[in-house]
C-alpha cells in the first residue's frame, strides 16, 4: 500500500476550492484514459490576477488532493504566475506523491494550463 503523506490526506479528505464557476473567465478539462482521471479546472479573473478557483475532478485520491492543492497554489496569483506552475511544484507541495501517482499532480498541471489557455482565447476572441 502506497504511503501518502499528511498534506496529500488532508487535501483528499478536505479537499478546498471544490465546485463549480458559472461565469468562469477560463475552463480547463482534461484526462487521462490510462487511469480513468478527469479533471475540470473553473478561473475567475479580475485584473489578470485569479481572484477565484474551482474544480471538479473524478479519479483517485491523488488527483483529488493535486487539483486541491494546485487551486490552493494558483488563487490570488497573477495569470503569469500561474502559467508557471508546474506538476513538479504540485507534488512538492503536496510533501511528495508516489512515482506511480506523479501523473495525477500532471493532470492538475494541464487542467490549469487549458484553463489559462481557454481564458487568453477567450479574451483575444473579445
Amino acid at each position: 500500500m502506497a504511503l501518502y503523506s499528511e498534506k496529500v490526506m488532508d487535501h483528499f479528505r478536505n479537499p478546498r476550492n471544490v465546485g463549480v464557476i458559472e461565469d468562469a473567465d477560463g475552463i480547463g478539462e482534461v484526462g487521462n484514459a490510462r487511469c480513468g482521471d478527469i479533471m475540470k479546472m473553473y478561473l475567475k479573473i479580475e485584473d489578470d490576477i485569479i481572484k477565484d478557483v474551482k474544480f471538479e475532478t473524478f479519479g483517485c485520491g491523488s488527483a483529488i488532493a493535486s487539483s486541491s492543492m494546485a487551486t490552493e497554489l494558483i488563487k490570488g496569483q497573477p495569470v503569469s504566475e500561474a502559467m508557471k506552475l508546474t506538476n513538479k511544484a504540485v507534488a512538492e507541495a503536496l510533501d511528495g506523491l508516489p512515482d506511480y501517482k506523479m501523473h495525477c499532480s500532471v493532470l492538475a498541471e494541464e487542467a490549469i494550463q487549458s484553463a489559462l489557455n481557454d481564458y487568453e482565447k477567450k479574451r483575444s476572441n473579445g
